[in-house]
């Protein structure tokens, strides 16, 4: 038989413990549970390390109490051991590192903006956390089969909030578009969370250069923050730098940046 490994990240243990009891019920369903967003990316990487990968997610929307709107989408890299790392940036970051595992959402209340969000976040369905056992089993097995699910009286506004985030998506690439390739790389470091010295010591560059950068990239996206500033960046495709990597230029040119 072949089995299916599910993984339920949910910070309300009693919810999670109870669902996972429910799943592993089913004869060809293994099931654990992870109780915040930097748990969850342990189990993942630790099972990819035994060469035991999950199949399927079923992540909490409201992980960590943050809505999406909160902060954007982050690498999979980061997050804290409070939990902060909400639902719709652990569907991305998951996605990006692992983008075989299907990810189904468990919401509280139908939301077409924030299950637009998942769905282009990689997440494969949407499904209230109060529907049957069965419907859930239906749209874990489907998802497997690369069905997409979404509750029928969604579907209107989903479609609507996914053709306004496309044209928000091509009005943040002409933005983007118009950095210097020095601006596109910090900004790149921006997205990867760090900050005006790390970016400095990453690009071989002085603090000031950088701030006059970020200065410049902060004008010419139109915005006031690094935070918004990540946002636009996001939707416009723009991910993180790799910081495993050393920086593209040498201490030699950093004073003709």
């Amino acid at each position: 038989m072949v089995r299916i490994r599910v993984l339920v990240v949910d910070d309300h243990r009693i919810f999670a413990e109870s669902l996972a009891a429910a799943l592993a019920v089913e004869p060809d369903v293994d099931v654990s549970a992870a109780g915040s967003g930097p748990a969850a990316l342990r189990c993942l990487e630790r099972a990819a390390a035994e060469g035991r990968r999950f199949d399927v997610l079923l992540v909490d929307a409201d992980l960590g109490g943050r809505g999406p709107a909160a902060r954007p989408a982050v690498p999979v890299r980061d997050g804290d051991e409070d939990g902060l790392v909400d639902g719709i940036s652990l569907v991305a970051g998951v996605r990006s590192a692992q983008p075989g595992v299907r990810i189904v959402v468990l919401a509280e209340k139908d939301d077409p903006r924030r299950a637009a969000l998942a769905l282009a976040a990689g997440a494969c369905g949407w499904v209230a956390k109060d529907c049957s056992l069965s419907r859930l089993l239906s749209v874990i097995r489907g998802v497997l089969r690369d069905e997409t699910h979404l509750p029928p009286a969604l579907l209107t506004g989903v479609l609507r909030e996914l053709t306004a985030a496309r044209k928000h998506r091509t009005e943040s690439e002409r933005l983007v578009e118009s950095l210097t390739p020095r601006e596109r790389e910090v900004l790149r470091c921006m997205v990867a969370g760090l900050g005006r010295k790390a970016v400095a010591e990453r690009l071989y560059l002085s603090p000031h250069t950088v701030r006059t950068h970020m200065q410049n990239v902060l004008g010419k996206l139109g915005v006031h923050s690094t935070l918004a500033a990540v946002a636009l960046a996001r939707r416009a495709g723009v991910g993180p730098a790799d910081l495993g990597s050393a920086g593209r230029i040498g201490p030699q040119e950093s004073n003709s940046a």
